[in-house]
């Protein structure tokens, strides 16, 4: 038993807990291949300095109401919720948990960092943690912490793997917290996400960072709300752990199923350092617009932003399919990517369901940055509003073919107009193929024919715009 005595336990609540309840020993032993399952700390306090029985401390599934925890958004829950964190990670037998923690219906005020997970050494690498509500909106969990920026909600340093979320909802009262920080060098992977949705206003959802790893992520049938200073699910947070600054970061596979991405500004993902994404289903929207124009981003928010920094080639590969945009403003992009190679693709989505708004003609969604390396981008099956921008971060006359649009619909212009172009003097590197196109002023749809490499027209479009492409017969 701790030095602290049973009254100053009782007294002092969960402040004390990260004291008692798992000393540096048992924390170690617990995780350590070869050791025996470690017993629960003798004593852990819960919500308003309340005991936790012998029972609830070697159940396998602990109710955070059985901790203290009140659920009515008034009182302070955050005790209840650390020490069924300590529980659960006493528990790990040979670098495997078996705890899952049940959150009822009810809301739920944490106020301290980190309160619904800590993944910190002394612990040692351990697979296995699951938190179960109610259902979205029916368990909400309010993050106010002091502060926003740097708070994290949960905090895993390269310690867990197969972590799961399911049927609850986030909600920031905080402006910009941040929901998770996962740091890893090869450890920290196999996240979760199922029936959960996020509100208010975040400076991150989940932030990615290390060497190696920090893959292998599924968010399933989530809601995606609020507001984001930063991106939702960003890569590549800080160079952490790089002894070169041109390691490469291994972010891969990351998953996104039959969602509503519904938020009101911000970026959705945002990964510099490359990726394997795949998003099917759902609607895309982005009700509003940035609160106040930043140096970074200005005034726009997108949805998939892909900028570039120093590092080597790694896996950079984007799909989304069946999925329903929205472009509310001419400040949301679906698009901006400045990859330097790997492969973009579009299937069966369309952005065209307010393309009657007087700015949906000249908006400009999609924007890529290419070389002679790519990427591939490819358009199947799409209809498609406004226009397709392409740059080139090289000066150079032609570009092989990187692009192309295969059977889509393009809504507001003929094909001959449909592409803008800046850097690039030839149009070969884009190919249309069985598309049908506006003809004319008349707004009857015309078959358009394949194209060939060639030069361009470069006339000039109007209102000031860079000159657009006009590829040959």
């Amino acid at each position: 038993m701790s030095p602290v005595s049973r009254r100053q336990l009782l007294r002092g609540g969960a402040s004390v807990l990260a004291a008692t309840a798992l000393t540096a020993t048992s924390a170690s032993a617990a995780a350590a291949p070869g050791h025996r399952p470690v017993a629960p700390p003798d004593v852990v306090v819960g919500g308003g300095g309340r005991e936790v029985s012998a029972t609830a401390r070697r159940s396998r599934v602990i109710n955070v109401a059985d901790l203290g925890a009140v659920g009515d958004g008034r009182t302070d829950d955050s005790g209840a919720f650390i020490a069924a964190y300590t529980l659960a990670a006493a528990r790990v037998t040979r670098g495997v948990g078996r705890t899952v923690i049940e959150i009822p219906a009810g809301e739920y005020l944490i106020t301290r960092p980190h309160a619904l997970l800590n993944g910190v050494p002394p612990l040692g690498p351990a697979s296995g943690l699951r938190f179960s509500g109610a259902g979205k909106r029916m368990t909400t969990l309010v993050f106010r912490p002091a502060q926003g920026p740097g708070s994290y909600l949960c905090r895993n340093e390269d310690i867990w793997s197969n972590v799961s979320f399911e049927r609850m909802q986030f909600r920031s009262a905080t402006p910009g917290a941040s929901f998770f920080d996962s740091y890893s060098t090869g450890k920290a992977q196999d996240y979760r996400f199922s029936e959960c949705e996020w509100m208010g206003e975040w400076e991150y959802g989940i932030a990615l960072s290390g060497t190696n790893t920090n893959s292998e992520m599924r968010w399933e049938a989530c809601r995606v709300g609020g507001g984001y200073r930063k991106a939702f699910l960003y890569s590549g947070l800080t160079r952490r752990g790089q002894a070169d600054p041109n390691d490469q970061d291994q972010f891969l596979n990351y998953w996104f199923t039959d969602m509503k991405v519904e938020y009101e500004w911000g970026n959705f993902l945002e990964f510099p350092y490359g990726g394997s994404i795949t998003c099917r289903g759902g609607s895309y929207i982005i009700t509003g617009t940035r609160p106040q124009s930043t140096e970074e981003y200005g005034t726009t928010s997108t949805f998939f932003r892909f900028p570039v920094t120093g590092h080597h080639d790694s896996v950079q590969r984007f799909h989304a399919q069946d999925i329903r945009f929205e472009v509310r403003n001419p400040d949301v992009r679906i698009i901006d990517s400045a990859w330097r190679s790997g492969t973009v693709h579009f299937s069966d989505c369309d952005d065209t369901g307010i393309a009657f708004k007087d700015f949906s003609s000249e908006v400009r969604a999609h924007r890529y940055t290419v070389g002679p390396r790519g990427p591939l981008v490819r358009y199947e099956s799409c209809q498609l509003a406004g226009r397709h921008e392409y740059r080139t971060s090289e000066e150079q006359d032609s570009l092989p073919t990187v692009a192309r649009y295969d059977m889509c619909l393009l809504r507001s212009h003929s094909q001959d107009e449909f592409l803008v172009a800046e850097g690039l003097e030839r149009s070969g590197f884009v190919d249309f193929v069985d598309c049908l196109d506006v003809a004319g002023d008349d707004d009857r749809l015309a078959p358009s024919t394949p194209r060939g490499p060639g030069p361009a027209t470069g006339s000039q479009a109007p209102d000031g715009q860079p000159p657009s492409l006009s590829a040959p017969r």
